[in-house]
C-alpha cells in the first residue's frame, strides 16, 4: 500500500493535487518577473526588488476573499473567471495608494480536489496576473473535507511598491477638487450575501434562468462577470505625473463607506446619482429584494468601481487617457466642504 493510500481514503488525496497543479504550471511560469529568483515550488517565493528605481520604497500589501460568489460559480459548475475576481480586487486594493503591484499569493481551500474546478481556478490567477505583469509567486492549497464539505474558500494577497514621495493619500484632497468614475460591470465581489438571498430565495430565480430585464442575460452570468482591474488607466496616469489627490476602491460598503477613508476631516464628496450606467443586475435586486437606493449605494458599487479624485484643470486629460484605454469614465461628483461624510443627490440632499 502507497504511503498517501490511508490519507486518500481520509479524503485528501496528494497525488491528484500534485497531478493537476502540473497541467497548470507552465500558465503559472509564464507570470515570471525578472525580479523573481526561484521557480514554483519552493517553501517561499523569492522576489529580489531592485530598490534604486524607487525614492525611499515603501510597500504596500493587502489581502482579501472572493467571497460567496463562489457559491454562485458553484452554481454554475464555472471556475474559470474567480481566479481574475480575487486577483484584480487586490490590485485595485493597492493601487489606490500608488503602489505598483509587483507578485501576487493566493489559498484554495477545498472540500474535496476535483477537476476541471482547480485547473479553472489556477489558470484564471495565472491568466489575471500574466494581463497585468505580476508574478504570481505561490500559493497553498488546502484539501479539508471535514470543514468545507462541496465548497471552496479563495483568498489571495498581493505587495506591491511605491516611491514614499508618491504614495496617494487623499491629504491633497480639497474643496474644488473633482470625482472621476471608472465603470464597474456588476457586483465584482461584493454583496453577494443580499445579492444570493434576494435573486434565489426570495425570487425564485436559478443561475440559468434567462431575464429581460437582464438583456436576455441569465441571472448567473450577470453575476460572474469578473472583477475588473483598473491599473492600465491609473499605471498611465502615475506614469505621466498627473495629479491623483486620491483614489477610492468602490468594494463593500459601496459609496458611503469606502469613500470617507481617503477623505480630509474637512470636505464632503457629494455625488451625482447614475451619471455612469448602473448595471441591470443592480436594479434587479432593488426592485426585487425592496432595498432601499441608500442601502444598494451602502453594499453595492452601483456601476462605479473606481473613483478618482483630482484637480479640476486635469479632467479632461484624464477622461481621454481612460477612454482611449478603453475605460469608460465620467465626472460623478466634487468635493466640498464638510465632515469627512458622502452626499448622493436625491438620496442625502
Amino acid at each position: 500500500m502507497a504511503s498517501s493510500d490511508r490519507y486518500a481514503e481520509a479524503g485528501v488525496d496528494i497525488d491528484l493535487a500534485g497531478k493537476l497543479l502540473s497541467e497548470v504550471k507552465g500558465k503559472i511560469a509564464a507570470t515570471k518577473r525578472p525580479e523573481v529568483l526561484a521557480p514554483v515550488g519552493g517553501f517561499g517565493g523569492l522576489f529580489q526588488l531592485d530598490l534604486s528605481k524607487y525614492n525611499e520604497p515603501v510597500i504596500v500589501s493587502s489581502v482579501d476573499g472572493v467571497g460567496t460568489k463562489l457559491m454562485v460559480a458553484n452554481a454554475m459548475n464555472d471556475h474559470r473567471f474567480v481566479g481574475h475576481d480575487i486577483v484584480n480586487h487586490c490590485i485595485n486594493d493597492i493601487i489606490v495608494q500608488g503602489a505598483e503591484p509587483l507578485y501576487f499569493l493566493d489559498y484554495i481551500g477545498i472540500g474535496k480536489l476535483r477537476s476541471p474546478l482547480y485547473e479553472e481556478v489556477l489558470s484564471g490567477l495565472a491568466e489575471a496576473c500574466a494581463k497585468q505583469s505580476i508574478t504570481l509567486l505561490g500559493g497553498e492549497t488546502a484539501e479539508m473535507p471535514g470543514l468545507y464539505g462541496d465548497d471552496y474558500d479563495l483568498v489571495g494577497s498581493i505587495t506591491g511598491v511605491v516611491s514614499k514621495s508618491k504614495l496617494i493619500s487623499g491629504d491633497k484632497i480639497q474643496q474644488g477638487d473633482v470625482i472621476l468614475g471608472m465603470s464597474s460591470n456588476g457586483p465584482h465581489t461584493n454583496g453577494y450575501s443580499l445579492a444570493r438571498k434576494v435573486l434565489f430565495e426570495e425570487a425564485g430565480y436559478e443561475v440559468n434562468t434567462v431575464l429581460a430585464e437582464l438583456e436576455g442575460e441569465t441571472v448567473g452570468s450577470a453575476l460572474l462577470k469578473p472583477h475588473v482591474c483598473y491599473w492600465p488607466v491609473v499605471k498611465q496616469i502615475l506614469e505621466r505625473n498627473l495629479p491623483l489627490h486620491g483614489l477610492a476602491h468602490i468594494t463593500g460598503g459601496g459609496f458611503y463607506d469606502n469613500v470617507p477613508r481617503v477623505l480630509p476631516e474637512n470636505v464632503d464628496a457629494v455625488f451625482e446619482k447614475e451619471i455612469l450606467a448602473v448595471p441591470p443586475i443592480f436594479k434587479l435586486i432593488e426592485e426585487k429584494g425592496k432595498v432601499s437606493e441608500q442601502e444598494m449605494y451602502r453594499v453595492f458599487n452601483m456601476g462605479v468601481g473606481m473613483m478618482l479624485i483630482l484637480p479640476a484643470e486635469h479632467v479632461d486629460e484624464v477622461c481621454e487617457l481612460a477612454t482611449q484605454t478603453g475605460f469608460p469614465i465620467a465626472k460623478i461628483g466634487e468635493i466640498t466642504s464638510g465632515s469627512q461624510s458622502v452626499k448622493i443627490k436625491g438620496i442625502d440632499c
